[in-house]
């Protein structure tokens, strides 16, 4: 009975640090809007949501568990040197999007409604403290990063259920054509897959690949368990979040933005004082995040040039200026911007996650590059159109399926996975 007491309490240790490493800050603006946009097609919309934004990073840290590896390993099997492309393009876009966008959340959400002050002031100050933070690598960050989650989730849960026992659950009208498939894209924005990817392996390197969790097979279920707790804290989160918007449709603005929405619902469930606690709390995590951020990206640039320090501190430094530039834009724009950065990146993350928890016989080395390269191709128009280029582009996706609504890569890259396993198995057995 102790041992599994012990076994269920180191999953469970386990599951609140990935929910902490998925649970963004800069997230938590996204479900309300699709709520308040989606009306009574809100659970559609958090079918497609949570497609994006919880179940792939989750497959992501199972297959970070199979793997027991770094971020290089997830595109090795293409070869190395498209494993190292792909992981320089993930932290250039996280270093770019990710991490400024929690200075101008911060700014909208804890500095704006208090000061009047310049975003420009807001993003140098912020930045400046990144850059501290990143060189001395302070414990603090993780101290206080284990207070906050828990204190931000129980703000938001007392919204939830203020909101659902006290609306009237009359639904307005959506907004939103495709609830499920608009989902599944603003799930991008949360960069949950890329989270997974980036720091998934770090996560379960040092918090459960310890020698009395068991041998491989242990350590993969317990990895297992956790994520799927996890999944299901971020689940009833985002979807109480999306649930709230579209029971308090009829209370605001419909013009308003993403922040101003969470700060007028928080005011309106809670009162001012918890919207100025929750604020608060939400800058600060922001803060860790970005701190997180840089520190990964430099110690990724830092391993390519032989433990270079000199290396490691010109990329916080970079990171830190380029946070600066980006983070004085409001979060609406920052979002926008990110759109065509994760058209091209995401559709390819999520392949290169499920291949790689896929059992071994169905992800021979053809499969991986096949697969990702019909990826690659068949994310070029989603990611055209993302930047407004039309004439070709729009012919071309009228043949693809899906790519109506930006998922054009799906089907191709099911189909060739199809082609080349089956290819394989008959080369096998010609007979």
């Amino acid at each position: 009975m102790k041992s599994l007491w012990k076994k269920w309490e180191a999953t469970l240790v386990m599951a609140l640090a990935l929910f902490s490493l998925f649970f963004g800050a800069g997230d938590l603006i996204l479900p309300p809007q699709l709520g308040f946009k989606a009306g009574g097609d809100w659970w559609l919309l958090v079918v497609g949501f949570s497609i994006s934004a919880v179940f792939i990073p989750i497959i992501g840290i199972m297959a970070h568990a199979k793997l027991q590896g770094t971020m290089f390993d997830f595109g090795k099997k293409v070869s190395p040197l498209f494993s190292l492309i792909y992981c320089y393009a993930v932290y250039a876009i996280s270093i770019l999007l990710p991490s400024p966008r929690t200075a101008s959340v911060t700014h909208e959400m804890g500095i704006a409604p208090l000061f009047d002050s310049s975003p420009l002031l807001t993003s140098a100050v912020y930045f400046s403290l990144v850059f501290v933070f990143v060189m001395n690598r302070s414990r603090i960050m993780d101290i206080i990063g284990k207070f906050l989650t828990p204190a931000i989730v129980i703000i938001l849960l007392a919204i939830i259920v203020i909101s659902v026992f006290t609306a009237s659950w009359d639904f307005g009208l959506s907004s939103i054509e495709q609830p499920v498939s608009y989902g599944i894209l603003e799930g991008y924005q949360t960069f949950g897959a890329i989270g997974a990817v980036v720091v998934g392996g770090v996560v379960i390197v040092s918090l459960n690949l310890k020698q009395e969790s068991g041998d491989y097979n242990e350590k993969k279920k317990m990895i297992g368990r956790a994520g799927w707790i996890s999944g299901m804290g971020l689940l009833t989160i985002y979807g109480g979040l999306i649930l709230s918007g579209a029971l308090l449709q009829d209370q605001f603005d419909p013009e308003m933005n993403r922040t101003g929405l969470v700060s007028a619902i928080s005011s309106f469930t809670l009162g001012n004082q918890a919207n100025l606690l929750l604020s608060v709390l939400i800058s600060l995590a922001c803060f860790t995040t970005a701190v997180g951020i840089v520190t990964g990206t430099a110690d990724f640039v830092k391993s390519r040039f032989d433990n270079s320090q000199k290396a490691y501190a010109i990329t916080a430094l970079t990171g830190s200026f380029l946070g600066v530039l980006m983070g004085q834009l409001n979060v609406d724009y920052i979002i926008a911007v990110a759109v065509p950065a994760l058209m091209f990146i995401y559709p390819l993350t999520i392949v290169l996650i499920i291949l790689n928890a896929l059992p071994e016989k169905w992800t021979s080395v053809q499969v991986f590059r096949w697969v990702a390269g019909a990826t690659v191709v068949f994310s070029i128009p989603d990611f055209l159109s993302s930047l407004g280029v039309s004439g070709l582009t729009n012919t071309i996706a009228g043949y693809i399926p899906f790519a109506a609504v930006n998922l054009g890569w799906s089907l191709p890259a099911l189909a060739v996975f199809l082609i080349v396993n089956l290819l394989h198995k008959s080369s096998k057995n010609p007979n």
